[in-house]
């Protein structure tokens, strides 16, 4: 229900991203209730290393199936990446030996882009749409390994020049939101939407209860274990994470693209699932502003809807 105060709300946030430099898709709901409120969460955009969350649902459902060896050493080539951001095996120097859920865990906790990769070359693009599909997931396009995502202007300029990247980011796209940098693309890339998101938040957090999604409740836990130890938490983390509350998410972020998703739960009970997809229209690398304006607004909305519970 919306009412003239909801709609005031939405309003005022509007004008905080765009006088913030953002333009933002959001959705929060209420996992118990189904009540939600968001802006723009049916724009589609890339995406970036959200697609992890889906890489490990699939992997993990195959896992299941008896179709992985969870266990299975895989061999992993070194990333040798030197620029700024990668982490994990994509800065390793030499080649290394580690377990399918192992690589699960540096993908999804620490977004290690060259375990995702590996995991990639276990379950295709195409295939972990596929298990997407079938398990009534709709709204999250797979296309391509995380190996593109690291073939930017962004590695072609020095240092004190990635701001060129960021401007050609901004200024290269087209009102139908196609690109001329094919990660940007949402014909090529990776794509999602907020709403998407939140569906998939809500197979994963109550498993059996959302229909058509049927994700099995053991790979479900093991998905939600990873995103309550994410370490990248300087995006929605500092609004959600307290005492009384838990935050279990997943950030993206490429050129100017930041996003995250993820369920916070109350002490009291309460869970909200939050999807945050914008795109900065400032030309810069570094912008702890926009993370920050990303958590005020979401959890601004947050706060919302709990206000509707009590």
């Amino acid at each position: 229900m919306t009412t003239t105060n909801t709609e005031q709300l939405l309003s005022d946030l509007r004008r905080d991203l765009r006088e913030g430099g953002l333009y933002g898709s959001f959705l929060v709901r209420d996992l118990e209730t189904g009540d939600e409120i968001g802006i723009d969460p049916d724009v589609e955009l890339p995406v970036a290393s959200l697609v992890k969350i889906p890489l490990a649902l699939a992997t993990l459902e195959r896992v299941r199936r008896g179709e992985l060896d969870g266990a299975k050493l895989i061999e992993v080539p070194p990333g040798r990446v030197t620029t700024p951001g990668p982490t994990g095996v994509s800065r390793f120097r030499h080649a290394a030996h580690i377990a399918v859920e192992d690589l699960l865990y540096l993908s999804t906790c620490i977004s290690d882009n060259s375990a995702a990769d590996a995991l990639f070359d276990l379950t295709p693009p195409e295939q972990v749409g596929s298990v997407l599909a079938e398990l009534g997931l709709r709204g999250i396009a797979v296309r391509h390994t995380m190996r593109e995502l690291m073939e930017t202007p962004v590695e072609r300029f020095d240092p004190a020049d990635v701001h060129l990247a960021h401007a050609l980011a901004i200024d290269a796209g087209t009102p139908g939101r196609g690109h001329r940098l094919p990660q940007l693309d949402i014909s090529r890339a990776n794509t999602g939407t907020a709403r998407a998101f939140v569906d998939l938040l809500q197979a994963l957090w109550r498993p059996g209860a959302t229909e058509p999604a049927a994700v099995h409740p053991d790979v479900a836990a093991q998905v939600r274990g990873f995103m309550a130890n994410n370490l990248v938490r300087n995006r929605l983390a500092p609004d959600f994470d307290s005492d009384a509350s838990t935050w279990s998410s997943k950030t993206g972020m490429l050129l100017n693209l930041r996003h995250e998703v993820g369920v916070v739960e109350h002490a009291d009970g309460q869970s909200y699932a939050i999807a945050v997809l914008t795109e900065s229209r400032v030309a810069a690398g570094r912008q702890p502003g926009a993370d920050a304006l990303m958590g005020q607004v979401a959890r601004r909305l947050r706060d919302e809807l709990r206000s509707r519970w009590i």
